[in-house]
């Protein structure tokens, strides 16, 4: 964190997206988040038809390839562009912890940063056909948080200002509408649960008497997403829009999807194919963005203080 940014070249993003320095430098196709409030941003679907099958678009999209490296997929397809960047805290099950989100025309790539090797790792990819948001109010840690969910995984981001939030949720919901509208379908009304992180609370969520400790692990409900002890999450069902394995839910979900199994209410799994076979070779992430795998470098992270106070653009989006 300590070196100068270096101004990025325009003919190339590796400089930019790659950058020992987090915040994200400018080039002249590039514009920090809030640039063109009040002066009529571009639309998506205007920004697809102007940067699609351009060079600058390949090298974007390249760029980002090669960061994630082999652990990641390959993101170029015909017609596919990158409309924006940056660096949002993403609420996890230990900690809150900064992460880079890469907007496309169809897809919303995240991953886990390695700073010092201008790397990101932990890939994941999803469909913005299953995606839709909420906003949420501030909390001592977070500010300017909002909720991605999707029919496998839900999760809060906080980006470092309200004028960021904005841009990326404008960005997200007008890439979600178009969409929609381009095939037909209806926005995705189930959700996973968010799962509540452990910090939240020290006691089990559903018997309220077991107290975690060292000895004593915390557990997830997967359909509900509480933080529950083991005596409360003995039981596995099987939910296929979350995973082809049973997952481990609480007692109380357990009863209530078993009375909905009887009623013959089983998750339609015919709203999911379509998300599947449209983009190619992808999946919304259902794993737990766990801390085992970070290789975060904490003391080259800044304290939430100057995430949230710098002057510093963390995001930006191409035109």
């Amino acid at each position: 964190m300590g070196g100068e940014r270096q101004r990025a070249r325009p003919s190339s993003g590796s400089d930019r997206i790659g950058s020992g320095r987090i915040g994200l430098d400018r080039s002249r196709s590039a514009r920090p988040a809030g640039a063109l409030a009040g002066a009529g941003r571009q639309s998506e679907l205007e920004m697809v038809d102007h940067l699609a099958n351009t060079e600058i678009n390949s090298q974007r999209i390249a760029a980002v390839e090669n960061c994630f490296g082999a652990s990641g997929q390959p993101l170029a397809l015909p017609g596919r562009v990158l409309l924006g960047e940056g660096i949002l805290t993403k609420e996890c099950r230990k900690k809150p912890k900064p992460r880079i989100f890469f907007l496309f025309n169809d897809i919303l790539v995240y991953g886990s940063i390695i700073i010092n090797k201008r790397k990101y790792n932990s890939q994941h990819i999803i469909p913005l056909e299953d995606v839709t948001l909420e906003t949420l109010p501030d909390t001592l840690q977070m500010k300017n948080r909002w909720m991605i969910k999707t029919s496998k995984k839900s999760f809060v981001v906080s980006a470092a200002s309200l004028t960021e939030r904005k841009e990326w949720i404008s960005h997200l919901e007008e890439c979600i509408k178009h969409l929609l509208t381009k095939t037909g379908r209806q926005p995705c009304r189930e959700h996973a649960a968010p799962w509540i992180p452990d910090k939240a609370t020290d006691i089990c969520m559903r018997c309220t008497h077991t107290k975690f400790s060292t000895l004593t692990r915390r557990h997830h409900c997967r359909k509900c997403g509480f933080v529950v002890c083991a005596d409360c999450s003995r039981h596995r069902f099987l939910m296929p829009r979350l995973s082809p394995k049973p997952l481990r839910v609480c007692n109380l979900c357990y009863r209530q999807l078993l009375a909905e199994e009887k009623k013959g209410a089983e998750v339609d799994q015919g709203q999911a194919e379509p998300i599947r076979s449209a983009i190619q070779g992808y999946e919304p992430s259902s794993g737990d963005d766990s801390d085992k795998s970070d290789e975060d470098k904490a003391e080259q992270w800044p304290a939430d203080t100057e995430f949230y106070t710098s002057e510093v653009s963390w995001s930006s989006f191409h035109s």
